[in-house]
């Protein structure tokens, strides 16, 4: 069977790492990349470089990647439905609920493989915490917290920190716990003279009874990409940069220390670092993208679950411009 004819739209820094990629995946032959700026740093190597991404969408190709401004998120994914291309979009899917439900009929209505760019899905790190949690390894989950920090990302416009980062978070926590956001409280902050917010704490509920609590900001001086879930038998950590999961285990030795002792909690146990593959998250994205494309059951991020987060980020929005009240979410 010859390899699936690829196409890429966008080479920012984002879309650079997937030029690199695809160009490496088993089964994928990148044949050409679209930018208004062209190929400026050589990402294309051997693939037909366009200027225009309908000359790209026109030349025959059957599936394409969008790394391109949210705000062309929505135009291009049309484009690529309407063309029946199958298509993985960089998150977040759409500016608007409205624009990613668009996406969402347009691809399933063409029977088409549509998929989003949740690369926290695929890190190594929550992909072991997500089986451990599904073998009941925790017990009850109680809460999940996140915390996403960094320098501000110089490639982002037309977006703030929710849309940018937090959605990641809001997409991880929902698919770790297998259980949608019911309501979120959110309050923004406005430090670095941009329209958009750049930082955002918020808490949530999701349908299952957990609860959740996420910090978001590009204003710091160093990179944190944390999640941890705390539940009847201990807490797991995974540290997303590192690709490591840690297990921090209830302790089950009584405490004779009658000052410790008359709190009532839990003790500490055990600490474990897990040992596991680590495959580079982009590429497990890229291989389970071309098997869905293929039928072979690839374990995408769906638009349908893409437009979710969307959803999420919205009401975030939505309660930071009324005091932080929460907003509930549609079932």
């Amino acid at each position: 069977m010859s390899d699936l004819r690829a196409g890429l739209i966008g080479l920012g820094m984002m879309g650079r790492n997937h030029a690199r990629v695809l160009a490496s995946t088993e089964g994928i032959d990148l044949v050409g990349v679209a930018d208004p700026l062209g190929d400026q740093y050589d990402a294309a190597r051997s693939a037909t470089v366009y200027n225009d991404p309908m000359a790209l969408i026109d030349s025959g190709i059957d599936l394409c990647v969008v790394a391109a401004p949210t705000e062309d998120h929505e135009r291009l994914g049309l484009a690529l439905a309407d063309a029946g291309v199958h298509a993985m979009v960089e998150k977040p899917l759409a500016m608007t609920t409205d624009a990613a439900q668009a996406l969402v009929d347009a691809f399933e209505d063409a029977g088409l493989v549509g998929a989003v760019g949740h690369i926290e899905r695929f890190n190594p790190a929550l992909r072991q915490l997500r089986r451990r949690l599904d073998a009941g390894d925790l017990g009850e989950l109680y809460q999940i917290s996140t915390i996403r920090c960094g320098p501000f990302p110089g490639r982002i416009r037309d977006v703030g920190v929710i849309k940018d980062l937090a959605t990641h978070d809001v997409d991880l926590t929902a698919w770790v716990a297998g259980s949608p956001f019911t309501s979120i409280s959110a309050q923004t902050a406005h430090k670095s003279g941009r329209a958009h917010e750049d930082l955002v704490a918020a808490t949530g509920m999701l349908g299952n009874g957990v609860v959740t609590s996420h910090q978001v900001n590009w204003l710091s001086p160093m990179k944190q990409r944390q999640t941890v879930v705390t539940g009847e038998r201990g807490a797991f950590v995974a540290d997303t940069l590192t690709g490591d999961l840690t297990y921090y285990e209830n302790g089950e030795i009584e405490t004779t220390w009658e000052a410790v002792s008359a709190f009532r909690g839990v003790s500490e146990g055990n600490v474990t670092r897990f040992a596991f593959a680590k495959q580079e998250p982009l590429a497990t994205e890229h291989e389970a993208f071309r098997d869905a494309v293929l039928g072979d059951g690839g374990d995408i991020v769906t638009m349908r679950q893409g437009m979710a987060a969307v959803a999420v980020a919205e009401a975030m929005l939505k309660s930071a411009s009324n005091d932080g009240a929460s907003v509930r979410l549609p079932s």
